[in-house]
This record gives C-alpha cells, structure tokens and sequence, in this order.
C-alpha cells in the first residue's frame, strides 16, 4: 500500500510537471542551464541598465512636494538615482551593475559600469539622497521596495575586495544607515502586512533587509525582522494563491511570503508551516500560481510587470523548494514551475521597449545569481 501510494504521487508530481514546463524539467542539467548566469547573459543586461542609470527622461518622480522652490528636476533632487524612470529602478540597476561586475571583472562593458557608479554614487550624490530623506513629508518615500533595494546594494557592496567597491560601499553607508533607522521606527508601528503584489509588498521589503541585516551584523535590525515576520504571518493557513496573479504584480503574495518565512524558520518549523500555508502545491495546485502569467502588451508599463512577477515566482520557487526535504512533492512541483517561469520569462527581459527594459534585467539577474539554500 505504501508503495502504491508513493508510486501515485510520483506519477502526479510527473504529471504537475509536464502541465507547467516551457522546457523538459526531466534533464537535470537543463536545471542548471536555466538558472546559470552566463557571460554573455551578463554582458547584454548589463548594456540594459547603462542606457538607464544616466537617463533622467522619462521619469516617474515619487516626489511630495513642500513648496514651490522644491519643483525640482529628477536629477537635481537625486542625484545618485535620477535614472531609469524611477528611483526604486535605478537603486537595483546600480545593484545589478555592481553584481556583474563582481562575478564578471573582464565584461567588455567593465570600463562602462565604473564610472557610471563612480558618477553616480559619490559621497556628495548619495548625502544628497540622504538630505532628500530626512526632509519634512518624506517618511513613506519608496517605503519598503525602495529602502529593500538600497540594503541589496549595500549588501553587494560589502567586503568586496576592489578600491572602487570600497569607496562606493563606504560613500553609500549614511544613506543604508538612514534607512536601517527607518526600519527600525517603522516595523513596530506597522501593525498590518501589506499584502499586494507591487511594491509595497511587506514580505519582500523584510526578505532583502533580512539578508543585509545578516550580512552586516545588525542584529537588532535582524531580530526585529523576524519578530515582525512571524507575527504578521506564522498563523497563516490556506492561502488563497488562486486569486493570483493580480493584473499588474510583479509579485506573488504568496511565494514572497514563503521566500520569506524559509529564512525566517527552521527546516522542520517552515516545512509544517509552509504545508499548511500552501496545502495544495504538491498536487499542482492552484494551477495558476504554478504556469507563468500570460503577458498580452509589453508596451504598457502595467502589463509587463507580469513578466516580472514570472521572474520572482521563479527565484521564490526555487528557493522555497530548496527549503523543504529532497522528498517533498511541494519542493518537486515547485522546482519544475520554476523552470517554465525563468524560461518563459528571460526570453522577454529584452523587449524593445524601455517600460520593460529599465527594470527587468535586475529581476533577471537576481534570479539568476541568488543562492538557492540560505
């Protein structure tokens, strides 16, 4: 009996699987093509984001102002993330631009990509940003996805041994600092997740400040997150993922919170957490969060979002499945989903269209390049 059963949730497994790949998931080293960062991978994405860190036009200004001598443009009132239409973009393609470099030193664009950040994140550029921050009416600005990013840049950028990483992590650290402290005011206040699809996601600003907070020893920061995580989402059961994906996310609420939690609990803690969270993953459902999101106009900067959202599905995926037991059937599902969301969507990050292209290649890389077990 035993083995009938297992043999029957192989075969479903098996059969999850062939509904949702893009590619055969069935060749193990398929897996390792899919989520490889190549050379040229790196040399075309980093292309992306050097047409936009410098671009100040068009641009998408989260900006309240105080009075009229603050009508100000892109550049001057940000003058380290001016770029790629919004300053939330040009923070990951900065961060994107120094991950390239990092693992990839001899890109052709290498000469390129140093003194673009040299430019742009400069002792006086980022304690403008700072000035920018601590002004009146500033204290929701780019509240969490923004301030996640900043700590994914900071995080790059430390310990890397090369004089420019240096002078750019030590440049950006009173802005990180600024930012750690709004953490730290702000999580306790915050007495509700935000459960949204877009940037105000409270898992993924938690998921990246948690990751910059275990790189740089800031204790009191981690130990906030994960209080704060657990309170605003161990009890949760039976999350309604069907309902997903909203029209214009770029995130799935469910797979960020589990991205989340499988950093927050111990392997044992998350496995009976996640099976009750998502109870219906290991036998492929619902169906909708495991088959990438259609993407009907990538001319509209809604719509492409959903090329995104295919993306962090696939980073979430595979590092939720990395997570639970070599024999779990969730892990299973989860890791052939991946596949057809990362296949899908690399074969878009390079649309034509700057809506698309400002940001993608970020979301690319980091899916690319994040380990798959913390």
């Amino acid at each position: 009996m035993i083995g009938i059963r297992l043999l029957t949730a192989s075969l479903l497994v098996w059969l999850v699987a062939a509904s949702v790949r893009a590619t055969d998931p069935a060749d193990a080293a398929r897996n390792g093509q899919v989520f490889t960062l190549t050379r040229a991978q790196a040399s075309h994405f980093a292309s992306l984001a050097l047409k936009c860190v410098a671009k100040e036009y068009p641009n998408k200004l989260d900006h309240t102002m105080n009075d009229a001598a603050e009508v100000q443009s892109p550049r001057t009132l940000h003058p380290a993330f001016y770029g790629c239409l919004d300053w939330h973009s040009s923070v990951h393609g900065h961060w994107m631009l120094a991950r390239l470099l990092r693992l990839f030193p001899d890109l052709p664009e290498a000469n390129q990509i140093r003194a673009a950040l040299n430019q742009n994140l400069s002792a006086k550029n980022l304690q403008a940003e700072v000035v920018y921050l601590n002004q009146a009416n500033r204290q929701s600005f780019e509240r969490t996805y923004g301030w996640a990013w900043l700590l994914k840049l900071a995080e790059q950028l430390r310990g890397w041994d090369d004089p420019d990483g240096k002078a750019w992590s030590k440049n950006l650290q009173p802005l990180v600092d600024a930012l750690v402290e709004r953490y730290k005011k702000f999580l306790p206040r915050q007495t509700y997740p935000i459960r949204t699809g877009v940037h105000p996601n409270t898992a993924f600003g938690l998921t990246f400040a948690l990751d910059y907070a275990r790189a740089a020893g800031e204790r009191e920061l981690e130990s906030l997150i994960v209080e704060r995580s657990k309170t605003y989402f161990l009890k949760d059961v039976s999350y309604p993922a069907a309902w997903e994906p909203g029209g214009e996310d770029f995130l799935s609420a469910a797979l960020i919170e589990g991205d989340l939690m499988a950093r927050v609990l111990r392997p044992l803690e998350f496995r009976q957490w996640f099976h009750r969270f998502l109870p219906g993953v290991a036998t492929g459902n619902p169906n909708a969060l495991l088959v990438p999101a259609t993407v009907a106009d990538r001319s509209d900067p809604k719509i492409v979002h959903l090329d995104g959202l295919n993306l962090s599905r696939a980073w979430c995926m595979r590092h939720i499945a990395s997570a639970l037991p070599p024999r779990d059937q969730a892990g299973a599902v989860l890791s052939h989903a991946a596949i057809a969301h990362a296949t899908d969507a690399l074969a878009h990050v390079g649309s034509g269209d700057y809506v698309g292209e400002h940001w993608l290649a970020s979301f690319a890389v980091y899916m690319l390049t994040a380990p798959s077990v913390r």
